[in-house]
């Protein structure tokens, strides 16, 4: 993943979509989130405040942001007798959230 965009993004008389931010939204991992997230910026900062794409865009910065710096949470939380996966509970120890090891 790099910080390049796309060619027909890059032309001065393109005009921004909601489309193009969403395809851009369609790829975010928590290892690409902070690029993806600084190309939305790029692509809408000369929108004004009420565009469409704007909007979307900002919401969808707001969530890429958290999701860089806080990761993603995937599985459940342990069964009985079970480790936590330290994805859910955000610990690396394999502790559960009561303690239990």
């Amino acid at each position: 993943m790099s910080q390049a965009e796309h060619p027909d993004r890059l032309r001065p008389d393109h005009e921004v979509t909601l489309n193009d931010v969403r395809q851009l939204m369609g790829a975010s991992t928590p290892h690409f989130a902070l690029q993806l997230r600084n190309r939305i910026a790029k692509l809408i900062r000369g929108l004004p405040a009420g565009h469409p794409a704007r909007i979307e865009g900002e919401r969808e910065i707001a969530r890429l942001t958290a999701l860089g710096v806080e990761g993603e949470v995937r599985g459940h939380a342990a069964d009985p007798g079970m480790r936590t996966l330290a994805s859910v509970t955000g610990k690396s120890d394999g502790t559960d959230p009561d303690g239990a090891h």
